[in-house]
């Protein structure tokens, strides 16, 4: 079974159980709900289900606590591992979102000469916009800013994805 990563945990929070959480998840509220199934791995392959008890955020954090784990003592040994989530788990996401382990992969087709350009090797989220990075043989990645105009068309069952490379992105 693949399992996806939800966030790190880095600390503690204070002395009634609480950790605090760096997400990579985009949508906390909608996966660290009370009841939320989460699984635990640490760095030696350790493994554990949790459910959360209770979400908040504080700074840029997602803190939280989990059923039956009530001191801080009981949560200590979490800190340093990740909190994934199994395939089952995954939400439905809304039309042209995707998640980054479907398009990693993908190869890159420019539009206007129909010639496959690389694939698609990362996704960065620096600000406004998500950035594809695509791998391309002998020439340095070629950046490609997740926008209507740029990323034109993503086949998912294929594994394609059609781009329009506008003037001055590939310099």
């Amino acid at each position: 079974m693949d399992y996806y990563d939800v966030g790190k945990i880095v600390n503690t929070h204070g002395i009634k159980g609480e950790v605090r959480v760096l997400s990579t998840t985009t949508n906390p509220q909608e996966r660290y709900f009370e009841g939320a199934p989460l699984i635990w791995f640490g760095k030696n392959g350790e493994r554990e289900d949790v459910t959360v008890r209770t979400h908040r955020t504080h700074k840029t954090f997602d803190l939280l606590s989990f059923e039956g784990y009530t001191n801080v003592n009981d949560v200590e040994r979490f800190v340093g591992g990740t909190l994934r989530i199994s395939e089952e788990m995954l939400l439905e996401l809304p039309e042209n979102e995707f998640y980054i382990h479907e398009v990693i992969g993908s190869r890159v087709i420019d539009e206007d000469t129909g010639e496959e350009i690389g694939t698609i090797k990362d996704i960065l989220t620096p600000g406004a916009n998500d950035v594809w990075v695509v791998e391309r043989p002998g020439k340095k990645n070629l950046l490609l800013p997740y926008i209507e105009s740029v990323i034109l068309d993503v086949d998912l069952d294929e594994k394609v994805i059609r781009v329009h490379v506008m003037e001055g992105l590939d310099e």
